[in-house]
């Protein structure tokens, strides 16, 4: 299962790689030809890809490590470290947008003139849009299928660089069509596009941060699980639950009452039997240990 999962992760994630690789070429050459530093700026943004994909693939491949003597829980939190990585590549590529915008703007209005691209410059944008964009949809599905945080954080990597595109191609579109006193919506429209990174970026670390600090899994799923031990024959009082996630797994720490009259046989297939319901809720690699109590 652990396998198939890396499996179907890591190719979301070279797939993601090899576009990255074509489009930054294909803007960096639009960009001179066209004419257009908008254009140049946001092939730049696109090399921190690379770094992200490469960092990504990797916490993937560790993470589908085994348990061991050092790890035995697994390597799930690796894939963790990895997301709030992403979610602080996110926020320094937002402030380097926020801050490029914000420079032009001054500039502008100091009698520094924004160059007007070329159409090339503009085709560029609107494939890099519609490429980010099915990138986008391709890794938030198979992030979500396969329960991988990182591969999910890295989807909304790609939406933050379909963003960037557009505000480029705002600005590169207001040049053209609008004329050279409107050449100011470039800067402006990445001013604006720039906040939605940072609060994607921060959504991102705050979760990661989360599991990092063994934040207990939400109210909903904890009575869920309450329900699950509850609906098991024998299993009377189930209390003192204890949950956390480690990566894409979850661990499961659980006190139940039985019978006092029952062998420990008997008390052992209770719990054998609750084990087996979790984990065909959660997952076969849901962590889980239960507290046998006499009733």
């Amino acid at each position: 299962m652990q396998k198939k999962r890396f499996a179907q992760a890591s190719r979301v994630i070279w797939v993601g790689f090899l576009a990255n690789l074509l489009l930054t070429l294909l803007k960096f050459v639009a960009g001179i030809l066209g004419r257009s530093s908008a254009m140049v700026a946001d092939a730049i943004h696109s090399v921190s890809d690379f770094i992200t994909d490469l960092v990504i693939a990797g916490s993937l491949k560790m993470a589908s490590r085994p348990r061991d003597g050092n790890h035995k829980y697994g390597h799930g939190k690796v894939e963790t470290l990895a997301a709030a990585f992403v979610g602080g590549v996110l926020f320094v590529v937002g402030a380097g947008i926020l801050y490029s915008g914000g420079d032009s703007i001054i500039g502008h209005f100091s009698g520094s003139q924004i160059k007007r691209p070329g159409m090339v410059a503009l085709y560029a944008a609107l494939l890099s849009i519609v490429v980010k964009e099915l990138l986008f949809q391709y890794t938030i599905i198979t992030g979500r299928r396969v329960k991988s945080p990182v591969v999910v954080a890295n989807a909304w990597h790609h939406r933050s660089d379909a963003y960037s595109s557009l505000a480029t191609l705002i600005g590169i579109s207001g040049s053209i069509f609008l004329g050279p006193q409107w050449v100011i919506l470039d800067p402006i429209a990445a001013i604006v596009v720039s906040f939605f990174i940072f609060r994607v970026s921060l959504s991102i670390m705050k979760e990661a941060l989360m599991e990092l600090i063994e934040t207990s899994l939400p109210e909903k799923s904890e009575n869920e699980i309450l329900d699950i031990a509850g609906g098991v024959d024998g299993v009377v009082n189930p209390h003192d639950l204890k949950t956390r996630k480690i990566g894409s797994n979850i661990a499961i720490d659980l006190h139940i009452q039985v019978q006092q009259d029952l062998n420990i046989k008997q008390a052992h297939d209770i719990t054998v039997r609750l084990e087996k319901r979790l984990r065909e809720k959660y997952g076969e690699e849901t962590h889980i240990s239960v507290h046998t109590e006499p009733l």
